[in-house]
């Protein structure tokens, strides 16, 4: 005596619990996609102000040098500040919200000594 197959009813409830952890999963993707942000800002805040204060060691102008050395995009979302040997770079990284960009602005500092002759 063979018995019939009942059809499962498992596979609805699948695509429910998949169409319910969407949003999660959406959710988990932009968080590590703005984590990945935050950290490529802090990357090259710490190279821009490098390449100021070596700019600064060499007797030039160490801001300007600061302000080239990042790339087209974060020029008009940073500060740079040089003064006395020490060039702080300041950079908002991409946010979908202003308040959040604000509120994941990196910095770096770095410091060099005056070239020889210059003070």
């Amino acid at each position: 005596m063979a018995r019939a197959v009942e059809p499962s009813r498992t596979g609805g409830q699948a695509s429910v619990e998949l169409l319910a952890a969407l949003p999660a999963l959406f959710l988990a993707a932009a968080i590590a996609v703005q984590l990945l942000l935050v950290g490529y800002s802090l990357s090259i805040a710490d190279g821009a102000a490098e390449a100021g204060a070596l700019a600064g060691a060499a007797g030039r102008s160490a801001a300007p040098a600061a302000r080239a050395a990042l790339p087209g995009w974060a020029r008009g979302r940073s500060r740079v500040s040089a003064e006395g040997g020490r060039v702080r770079v300041e950079v908002r990284p991409p946010a979908p919200f202003a308040a959040l960009s604000e509120a994941l602005t990196v910095s770096s500092d770095a410091w060099s000594r005056p070239a020889w002759g210059s003070g």
